[in-house]
């Protein structure tokens, strides 16, 4: 149970950080530092720094506890990267995400009203 916490818990501080309009005057743009503004921007980016956080700040939660030792910052944080990404492809503002690819690419189309599935 202690691994759903920290997945919802990771996905839930990523999503504030990298989308949340409270932190729009403070998230740097795309183009800072030469491209590195991009891990403000981008749930996979940021999701592995906030696996990182949750570990570091693991022994004040009971909610779950990791062993503080050399792999553990980086297997959390990879696991908060591909969950918190994970979960923004599948679930979005208004619910579950719906797309219809094209028939010859991969390319989404989402799919609009009175379209046929």
């Amino acid at each position: 149970m202690e691994l759903v916490y920290f997945v919802l818990a990771a996905y839930g501080l990523t999503q504030i950080l990298v989308y949340s309009s409270i932190f729009n005057k403070v998230r740097p743009s795309k183009e800072w530092l030469h491209g590195f503004g991009e891990l403000f921007h981008c749930p996979m980016c940021m999701g592995f720094w906030v696996g990182v956080l949750l570990w570091g700040i693991n022994c004040e939660t009971e909610l779950f506890n990791f062993e503080y030792n050399a792999a553990n910052p980086f297997i959390l944080g990879w696991l908060s990267s591909g969950t918190s990404y994970i979960f923004n492809m599948v679930f979005g503002d208004c619910g579950i995400k719906i797309e219809k690819l094209e028939s010859k690419g991969c390319c989404p189309v989402e799919l609009n009203q009175g379209d046929e599935k």
